[in-house]
């Protein structure tokens, strides 16, 4: 129970930083943001729990996938914004574009073969 705590204590102090430095430089908050340091300790504690690598890897693949349909909320968010749409419609719409093309990339990863 101390180690999922220790998990849970480690990744929360991790986003709170993030977002403290970047009330204070938007650009070195976004560059801690843009680090995987979120899908690093995912691998961590997946290495830590099970000291499978192929586990690893295949997480790692998948992020790679996934990395890219994710692209789509940190371009829409920004336009949206810019075109003075409120922040919640905004946030909200770009969830849902990110949400579709999520589903188009696991259409096409499914229909190339690729099993995550």
């Amino acid at each position: 129970m101390i180690y999922y705590i220790v998990k849970v204590v480690i990744s929360a102090i991790l986003i709170v930083v993030i977002a403290e430095i970047s009330k204070r430089s938007s650009l070195i908050g976004a560059i801690l943001a843009s680090v995987p340091l979120v899908s690093v300790l995912a691998m961590i504690w997946l290495y830590i729990d099970t000291k499978d690598v192929t586990r690893v890897a295949g997480l790692a693949s998948g992020i790679f996938w996934l990395v890219l349909p994710s692209l789509a909320f940190f371009i829409s968010l920004p336009i949206l914004l810019k075109q003075g749409i409120s922040f919640y419609l905004s946030m909200g719409t770009s969830i849902l574009i990110t949400i579709g093309c999520y589903w188009l990339m696991m259409t096409l990863l499914e229909q190339m073969g690729i099993d995550l």
